[in-house]
């Protein structure tokens, strides 16, 4: 039996997806930290009204670059956390490449943070997964 990606193996997904992330966001996520858990914290699922700590793959977690205002202060870093236990059992369930879809929840995440809606945040991982393929037509 193989044992499951750690959260250490999690992380390292994360910090390579992080380092390839699409220049359109590169370019303004200097401050996000990216933290991987096993299980979102029982604060977490209760603000979330989650039925279960299985139901969130990952949050972002600060005030979006479109909330921001340039009078604000830096209070501390917006943070991205990734929740393996879920995302393993989605992966288990969906199949496919586990570091392409940690590299899609983490580029989700991280268009929360620029207040992009679902849909651009849809269009741009698929974008950002078509890059990776080695292909660029819309």
């Amino acid at each position: 039996m193989v044992a499951p990606p750690t959260l250490r193996d999690i992380e390292a997904m994360a910090d390579q997806a992080f380092a390839e992330i699409p220049d359109e966001l590169a370019r303004h996520a200097t401050a996000v930290a990216i933290h991987v858990c096993d299980f979102p914290d029982e604060e977490t699922c209760r603000a979330m009204e989650l039925d279960s700590p299985f139901d969130l793959l990952g949050l972002y977690h600060g005030v979006s670059l479109d909330q921001k205002s340039v009078d604000d202060l830096p209070q501390d870093l917006d943070h991205v956390y990734l929740y393996r236990r879920p995302i393993l059992e989605y992966w288990e369930e969906q199949g496919g490449d586990l570091a392409d879809l940690v590299r899609q929840i983490l580029l989700h995440e991280i268009g929360h943070h620029f207040g992009f809606s679902d849909a651009e945040m849809d269009h741009i991982c698929a974008q950002a997964r078509r890059e990776t393929k080695g292909t660029t037509a819309d």
